[in-house]
């Protein structure tokens, strides 16, 4: 048996922490809230999980909510028209082979956290800081730090290498709401690409009052769909919103007739530059403790994939640790960080992608996926397992090869 310490009560800390009690560790989580404070404060994602990430929730039995959560039951993707006011260029929607779930990280963190205790691990409420790391690694064999923001994130130095930009690249928004009218056929994330503008996208999720939708908002910096700064009141947030929809995406605003905040919490604005980092952060003392999700891989949310990716690093530093029979040194740290790169740099990539502006091959296969669906139904499936589109999306070759088959498929 071994000691952990894990800094940071969310998605990827308590995931991993649940993890190893079952087995048979001694874990300590560090929240620098409680639960009840979470569960009343602001909200904090839009964390739409697909299926695989969902599985390691289904592995633990830590997966409470699937019977109460509105089911995301595929993609749909709109351009709209850039010279005819109120239509729509391209428009084509495809259903996953299984759901994804969107459950509201105040829902889900207090539960979890209970869940903890009661498994067995120690819980302590402090606002972790240097000095607290520099305790923490004199009692445990591994100190992993799940906090995304504040002093001891920013220990753990930017790989330029693998962090193309440097400043952010949307200016950010969240609405949580209530009464908006649901898509026809079946519910999805309705993923809508505004040129020079920005994206939205809306789906349906479990917040702390019950069902209701997340409607995200991704503006390019300066442009038209920029409109959060020193936006405090939610009613103002509300609107702003509305505008939005009403102006760039009319099919979208019609579903709002109705709609009405969930609380004064479900707001969140903001911005960040996406951001890999290094993994082994050295304390004043020379120890070494390991990032982890958010910490070391930081991406824009354009593609829906950081709670899943929180999800994947917890799944796959859970798994390094279990076939590692040595210390926790530094070796190893910078092994288990690899092993979880392997796969997630390619969401990066992808993620990376997509705040661009598309290049012509990209922009031939999402035009092809409205006649032939098998386009379609590939990138459906891309945002349950991102891999797969290094072999196609991102890959002129691949992607000409792909259409080339996919188009005589199509037509035989």
């Amino acid at each position: 048996m071994s000691r952990f310490t894990i800094v940071g009560a969310g998605q990827s800390g308590l995931q991993l922490a649940i993890g190893l009690l079952g087995d048979g560790h001694d874990v300590t989580v560090i929240s620098n809230r409680t639960p009840e404070e979470i569960a009343n404060g602001r909200v904090s994602s839009s964390q739409c999980m697909f299926d695989k990430s969902q599985s390691f929730e289904r592995e633990l039995g830590i997966n409470f909510w699937d019977d109460l959560t509105p089911p995301v039951e595929g993609i749909s993707f709109t351009i709209p028209h850039p010279e005819v006011a109120g239509a729509k260029a391209l428009t084509w929607a495809s259903r996953l082979d299984n759901v994804a779930r969107s459950v509201d990280q105040r829902v889900k963190m207090p539960r979890w956290i209970n869940e903890f205790e009661k498994r067995g691990g120690t819980l302590v409420f402090e606002d972790a800081g240097i000095d607290d790391l520099e305790r923490y690694v004199l009692d445990a064999d591994l100190v992993l730090v799940a906090a995304g923001k504040g002093e001891i994130a920013r220990m753990f130095d930017r790989d330029p290498e693998k962090s193309p930009y440097a400043a952010p690249q949307r200016a950010l928004a969240l609405t949580y709401v209530t009464g908006l009218a649901p898509r026809e056929d079946f519910s999805a994330v309705a993923f809508n690409l505004i040129p020079g503008v920005g994206e939205y996208f809306v789906f349906p999720a479990l917040t702390t009052s019950g069902p209701c939708e997340i409607m995200v908002f991704e503006g390019v910096p300066g442009g038209p769909m920029d409109r959060w700064a020193g936006v405090t009141d939610p009613a103002e947030h509300l609107a702003i919103s509305l505008d939005i929809l009403k102006t760039f995406l009319p099919w979208e605003f019609e579903r709002t007739a109705n709609v009405k905040l969930t609380d004064a919490n479900g707001v969140l604005a903001g911005s960040f530059a996406p951001t890999v980092r290094f993994p082994i952060a050295t304390l004043p003392s020379g120890a070494k403790v390991l990032g982890l999700a958010d910490v070391v891989v930081l991406n824009d949310p354009i593609t829906g994939q950081g709670s899943n990716n929180a999800s994947k690093c917890a799944k796959s530093y859970l798994e390094s640790i279990r076939s590692h029979t040595g210390q926790f040194d530094a070796e190893f740290m910078q092994e288990a960080f690899d092993s979880y790169w392997a796969e997630s740099q390619f969401v990066t990539a992808w993620t990376n992608a997509m705040l661009s502006p598309p290049p012509p091959f990209i922009l031939n296969l999402l035009g092809a996926a409205g006649g032939i669906p098998e386009i379609a139904k590939r990138f459906t499936e891309g945002f349950n397992d991102p891999t797969d589109f290094a072999e196609w999306f991102l890959d002129p070759v691949g992607a000409e090869k792909f259409l080339a088959d996919a188009s005589a498929r199509a037509a035989a």
